[in-house]
């Protein structure tokens, strides 16, 4: 039960993330938008959360599942949410409304580094045997 929660949790902010890529895709208003706005380096810290909690979310739904790269286990989440963030701040080449910003992709990035860090720590609480 517990863990279709967590599951429930990942899915609701990954329509998050897509609700508010559709309104900054659409040109509209939001009081995130007007929130980011006021603190300093918002858009970027925007970036670093959205996308690091994303990755938590989805390590804790998937149960820190890992896959081999090049010989090194790396979490699902972080191949699942850096092709999400590549090509979605590559499309932004193509909306109007929005430029592709190299300095987002680093902040995003940033995040899923940091998040994952904080995922492997919880993993070694949560599975102990795991690692």
């Amino acid at each position: 039960m517990f863990q279709r929660i967590l599951v429930l949790i990942a899915l609701g902010f990954f329509g998050f993330i897509g609700w508010v890529i559709y309104l900054a895709n659409t040109g509209q208003k939001s009081v995130f938008f007007d929130l980011v706005a006021v603190i300093p380096y918002g858009d970027k810290l925007g970036h670093f959360c959205l996308f690091g909690l994303l990755t938590l979310f989805i390590n804790l739904a998937f149960k820190f599942k890992t896959m081999n790269v090049a010989g090194r286990p790396i979490y699902l989440a972080v191949l699942i949410v850096s092709t999400f963030v590549i090509l979605e701040e590559l499309s932004q080449h193509f909306v109007e409304s929005r430029t592709l910003d190299f300095v987002d992709l680093i902040a995003d990035f940033a995040g899923i580094a940091v998040f994952s860090a904080i995922s492997a720590w919880l993993c070694k609480k949560l599975y102990p045997t795991k690692v």
